[in-house]
């Protein structure tokens, strides 16, 4: 019994290397006034920072955060976005799923292992307190001792988000309002909490050529603004840099460039891949990437930096700053305009940039031949009593009062629906049409899994609500990386389909997209327990319902924290029944 016991425990903990310590921190989360894009308005700020304090790592350490909630009129949760959690699932920071939301003037403490080096973010996962400014950046370096199978002179970090100057309460009223109120585009985009609405980064300088000024203002005055100022990245000539890139956008895709010199790819999402060189890359909401940018080219110039919108038509207009190459003034004019953005619709560039990402071989496990079940999730857009909602498989998930962690651990009844939820959607469903009844219902059901089993997901986007329409959805895994084994369009037909996975060097990530009218087949090993979301890192399509819930191995979890899971008094007296008939 001893020995199957510590088994287990070796089986949930990966081993971590000698000398790991652990990294305190002491964090209030509120409300502060800022102007992210040169405009004022409260954000959502951490110890008064916006965005959150960067935290850094070594792989083995544990992160001890003590979250106090200082809102005053919310609750509060953190998702350490990328972080798997083993041993740890309470401490994934999902509200209604792994934990409870954290109360004004609580303080619940968040401590877990970062197991694995790599590029990730933190961020708010209750409401849509991420469109709020609630997210920061964590960096997980390779452990002492250990090397980064490429090298480089120095680095630099970028967090992409976008911004809206209405309140994140003004857009979930208008999500949930009959009729529907769409909030539009965000007002700018945002580099490390920096970006500039209605003036121009590009028309502060002389730039021949710059096209980019549409929709703006005149140039940039940043004297009594400063904290919208671009951050400048200066860098000497000849040398290697590693850019890392984290996208915490709520809406848009985004693509990222540096004019006149090549990016190349060697990790995503925490995980290492082949080298490739590209002119740009595609990134979104959810993704993370490291790219090395060699100084090479002609050192008496200053040089753009952008993102601009991937995947839907829209109005932001491009985020700037300057790569600087000393010892040039860090605001010499470049000499040439900002790189182009492609054309938001140009969905084939998308997939060939995505299919070029492969895992480094030697560095990255194989995944299993074969999976030992597969589920099919439909994304469709629907209504439910008049209210717009997304639903998969024509199930729109509303989480439940009490976190599913507590209630499956402790066989709580009652507290979620318990029936199966569906594991695919009609034959004779029309992809390319809207849906023929746009009547769909709120749910809140768990798919369960064998702990250990290898499953199979295949993500099949569909036409929404109006003609013509099919969205990009970025879909992210918690507790989990999975291998992508394909990309498809149309309608997924498992035989055809399965003769093009590719199983010999399939990316790990944790986040990936599923273009529209087309399929996204993903595999992962169910080796983590714990009940884990997954679902669309569009934070207004998750607030309305496009995600599911993942549950395995739950009776393996150790004591789960009663704060994390015990929400308000009934549930504490639930919870304390529960214990006492469990032994614990």
């Amino acid at each position: 019994m001893i020995v199957n016991f510590i088994a287990v425990l070796l089986l949930i903990q990966p081993s971590l290397p000698l000398g790991s310590k652990t990294r305190h921190f002491k964090w209030e989360v509120g409300y502060v006034f800022r102007s992210p894009d040169c405009v004022e308005r409260p954000v959502m700020g951490i110890n008064g920072q916006f965005p959150g304090p960067t935290i850094r790592a070594k792989a083995g350490d544990t992160l001890h955060v003590e979250l106090t909630n200082k809102l005053t009129t919310e609750g509060v949760v953190i998702h350490w976005h990328g972080i798997r959690q083993f041993g740890t699932p309470w401490a994934d920071g999902t509200a209604s799923i792994s934990q409870c939301v954290i109360n004004p003037e609580e303080t619940f403490v968040y401590r877990f292992k970062v197991d694995k080096a790599g590029t990730y973010f933190y961020h708010g996962h209750y409401g849509m307190q991420r469109a709020a400014g609630l997210y920061g950046s964590l960096i997980v370096d390779v452990a002492e001792g250990e090397k980064e199978p490429f090298d480089y002179d120095g680095e630099f970090s970028l967090l992409l988000s976008d911004w809206w100057h209405q309140s994140v309460q003004e857009q979930e009223a208008g999500l949930s309002s009959v009729p529907f109120r769409w909030i539009g585009d965000p007002q700018s985009l945002l580099m490390n909490g920096r970006g500039q609405y209605n003036c121009s980064l590009a028309s502060s300088f002389a730039v021949a050529g710059s096209n980019v000024t549409t929709g703006q203002g005149g140039p940039c005055r940043f004297l009594g603004h400063e904290d919208c100022a671009p951050q400048i990245l200066s860098v000497l000539s000849n040398r290697t840099y590693r850019l890392r890139l984290a996208s915490a956008t709520s809406l848009h895709s985004l693509n990222f460039a540096v004019a006149s010199h090549k990016l190349v790819v060697v990790e995503a999402d925490g995980n290492y891949v082949q080298p490739f060189a590209v002119d740009d890359l595609d990134i979104y909401s959810g993704e993370s990437y490291s790219v090395l940018l060699t100084t090479d080219q002609n050192p008496a110039a200053n040089y753009f930096i952008s993102a601009g919108v991937r995947g839907r038509h829209s109005n932001t207009t491009q985020a700037l700053t300057i790569l600087n190459y000393k010892p040039n003034p860090p605001l010499k004019s470049p000499t040439s305009p900002p790189p182009i953005t492609p054309r938001w619709d140009d969905f084939d560039r998308s997939r060939q940039f995505s299919l070029k990402i492969r895992a480094l071989v030697g560095r990255s496990p194989k995944p299993p031949r074969k999976s030992d079940r597969r589920i099919v999730l439909l994304n469709t857009q629907n209504t439910v009593d008049g209210v717009v909602r997304w639903s998969i498989n024509n199930m729109s998930l509303a989480l439940p009062a009490t976190p599913y962690l507590g209630s499956i651990k402790y066989r709580l009844k009652h507290a979620f629906d318990g029936a199966p939820p569906p594991e695919t959607f009609p034959e004779n469903y029309n992809i390319t049409r809207p849906p023929a009844n746009l009547n769909s219902t709120i749910g809140n059901r768990v798919y369960q899994l064998r702990l250990n089993s290898t499953v199979d997901v295949v993500l099949q986007n569909a036409n929404a609500m109006k003609e013509n329409n099919s969205e990009i959805h970025p879909w992210h895994l918690h507790g989990h990386d999975f291998w992508v084994l394909g990309y498809g369009e149309g309608r997924f037909a498992a035989a055809e389909a399965e003769k093009h996975f590719n199983l010999d060097d399939p990316p790990s990530k944790n986040t990936a997209a599923v273009y529209p009218y087309g399929w996204t087949a993903v595999r992962f090993v169910a080796d983590n327990p714990g009940v884990w979301a997954f679902h669309c890192h569009v934070e207004s399509h998750l607030h309305m319902g496009m995600g599911s819930v993942f549950a395995e191995g739950v009776h393996r979890v150790g004591r789960i924290p009663g704060e994390a899971i015990a929400c308000g008094l009934t549930a504490r007296m639930k919870l304390a029944a529960a214990e006492d008939e469990d032994g614990n």
